[in-house]
Parts: structure tokens; C-alpha cells; sequence
């Protein structure tokens, strides 16, 4: 509990400070009450105050760009056309690249990337794949396409970050 005397004595100072000091406790950084999502963190719920980092490892060069998929827990969505609930994109860099995708709430997600090299914002296959990819959880690919349960990522909390190792054709 505050004593009367030191009460007044921070109203007299403030008094005497012009009230300078309030728009200095007005300034003070939201990350003080919380994480702060990193710059070009993107997607359609920014709102929600949830995001994943994202960190895709392996990259084979800075062309094109780093497709981000997020899709819900669903496993009749996964890598079904139309199934993402969005598809974030990044500029490739060679060797890492970074993103940040919001999402709707905590949960679990299954994450799919791409490595779009010729930037047509298409995965190429021919019926195999012609460009990188990697999957959350990092699933094993050699049989083909993994399986919704392989993917699943829970994101119990906002900010946390997924490593994924891209593949190459």
C-alpha cells in the first residue's frame, strides 16, 4: 500500500514536471504486456494475436519465393485444393528462410511449404515434384505424400517457431 506522503510527493513531482511524465507512460511499447509479432508476419486473422514463426532450412537458392500453407485440423483439407485456410509468401533465401503466419487461435495446425524458384506461384510437378518442399513435423516423403497425423502441429501459445527441412526434387 502507498503512504499518503509518497502519494503526494509523485503528484508534486509530476506537478512540477509539466506533466511530463504521462506521455511517457503512454509510450511505453506494447511488448511490454506481451510478444510483439515480428515485421511481415501476415494472414487473415492478425486479430487473433496468434502467429508461428516459421523457419524453412535447406533452401537451394534466394529465387522465387517461400510458399507458407497453413491448414486447420482437418485431415479431409490437407493438401486438398482449396482445403489451406492461407498461403503466405516470402522471398526465398538461400540456405534459411524466415516467415511468420497469424492463426486463427492456438490449436493444431499441419504446415506445407514450398519452394516456388520460378515464382509463378505454382508447385511444379510433372506428376512428380519439380520444386522443394517440406512438411511440419518433417514427415519422412519417400512413399509419397504424408498423412494429415504425420503433420499435425500444436501451437499451445503465440510465437512459437517450427523448424521444417526442405526436400528436393
Amino acid at each position: 500500500m502507498i503512504e499518503k506522503k509518497t502519494l503526494r510527493r509523485s503528484i508534486q513531482a509530476l506537478a512540477l514536471a509539466g506533466g511530463a511524465a504521462i506521455p511517457l507512460a503512454l509510450a511505453v511499447p506494447a511488448s511490454a504486456s506481451g510478444p510483439t509479432p515480428p515485421a511481415g508476419c501476415d494472414g487473415k486473422t492478425p486479430q487473433s494475436g496468434v502467429w508461428l514463426n516459421v523457419v524453412a532450412q535447406g533452401m537451394r537458392s534466394s529465387d522465387g519465393l517461400l510458399a507458407v500453407t497453413v491448414y486447420e485440423d482437418n485431415r479431409s483439407k490437407f493438401l486438398a485444393k482449396g482445403g489451406s485456410i492461407f498461403v503466405h509468401r516470402v522471398k526465398a533465401q538461400k540456405g534459411t528462410t524466415r516467415a511468420c503466419v497469424f492463426l486463427p487461435k492456438t490449436g493444431v495446425y499441419g504446415i506445407a511449404l514450398y519452394h516456388d524458384e520460378n515464382g509463378n506461384r505454382t508447385f511444379d510437378r510433372n506428376p512428380l515434384p519439380q520444386e522443394g518442399y517440406g512438411f511440419s513435423n518433417d514427415p519422412s516423403t519417400i512413399a509419397g505424400l504424408p498423412s494429415f497425423n504425420s503433420v499435425r502441429l500444436r501451437v499451445p501459445k503465440t510465437n512459437l517457431t517450427t523448424r521444417i527441412n526442405m526436400k528436393y526434387p
